[in-house]
């Protein structure tokens, strides 16, 4: 079983994706929107908008599921249940309409050898398929078990960038026993987050949470903490999937200010566990 090398820096064929107002709903309702107060985020999970008149909007997380999967060959050959999210950046060009279509290219940028596996990193470009706008720019980087050792460069070590005090806003949330299986309807259909057998495979005692739902519940506590509840005006967002969360774990987002004109921000479960570091997030002045 090996990756395949040669991926490195070659671009994928186009392919086009489309999406409506009930893909980005069923997004925003996979990530917690709405569930424990069905008149809260109302102008993301219903057609009609939030009261007052305000149009339906998208959660700037949507961004990464229009580019994710599409890849133009397989990784290589090993067990899938090796294979773990472990870092996500989204760069929004422009607001996320409610319905469209892409055309998305792809490719991997670096396989790093990290000893015990490797980090395995992409980049996706999604622009309208009608004018050739730029939408979003998304980097994601897997972590494959077993596949380490092979003497390549491990990569720059790198620490967790939260400033060291106490942050300005900490934000209790949560996930539900169900939520993988809805979640998963926007896109992403790995057995790790449904199939108890292949779970087990992989080392877990039952499926877990996708970390980029656990990603879509961080930035939807952003959005509303630092912007008011207007995703329009995030730009950037980024994070490393430090542990697995699982369904029904109680979550909270913990948010600093910087002088930088970023926000940073971490996540934890309930027991204290962190699940996302190095998170960094960029609003509209």
């Amino acid at each position: 079983m090996s990756l395949d090398h040669d991926l490195i820096g070659v671009r994928s064929d186009p392919v086009e994706r489309s999406w409506d107002s009930t893909d980005a709903i069923l997004y925003a309702l996979g990530v917690g929107a709405g569930h424990d107060n069905p008149l809260e985020d109302l102008a993301y999970t219903t057609e009609h908008g939030a009261p007052g008149g305000e149009e339906q909007k998208v959660l700037p997380s949507y961004g990464v599921m229009l580019t994710w999967g599409v890849r133009g060959r397989r990784l290589g050959d090993f067990d899938p249940a090796m294979l773990v999210h472990a870092e996500q950046s989204v760069q929004l060009h422009r607001p996320l309409p409610t319905s469209g279509t892409v055309s998305i290219t792809s490719m991997v940028t670096s396989i790093e050898d990290k000893g015990s596996g490797a980090l395995v990193r992409s980049q996706a470009e999604a622009v309208l398929a009608d004018s050739g706008e730029p939408l979003v720019t998304a980097g994601s980087g897997v972590f494959v078990r077993g596949e380490g050792g092979f003497g390549g460069e491990r990569g720059a070590p790198s620490g967790d960038i939260v400033p060291e005090r106490t942050p300005e806003e900490r934000v209790e949330t949560g996930s539900w026993p169900g939520q993988a299986l809805l979640y998963r309807l926007s896109g992403d259909r790995n057995p790790l987050h449904s199939d108890p057998t292949f779970a087990a495979r992989g080392g877990f005692s039952q499926p877990i949470l996708h970390g980029l739902c656990t990603y879509g519940i961080a930035c939807r506590v952003l959005v509303g903490a630092v912007a008011k509840g207007d995703g329009d005006a995030m730009r950037s967002m980024s994070g490393r999937f430090s542990a697995p969360v699982t369904p029904g774990d109680d979550l909270a987002v913990e948010i600093w200010d910087t002088d930088t004109g970023q926000v940073a921000f971490r996540v934890r479960r309930g027991d204290g566990t962190v699940v996302i570091d190095r998170g960094r997030a960029t609003f509209a002045a």
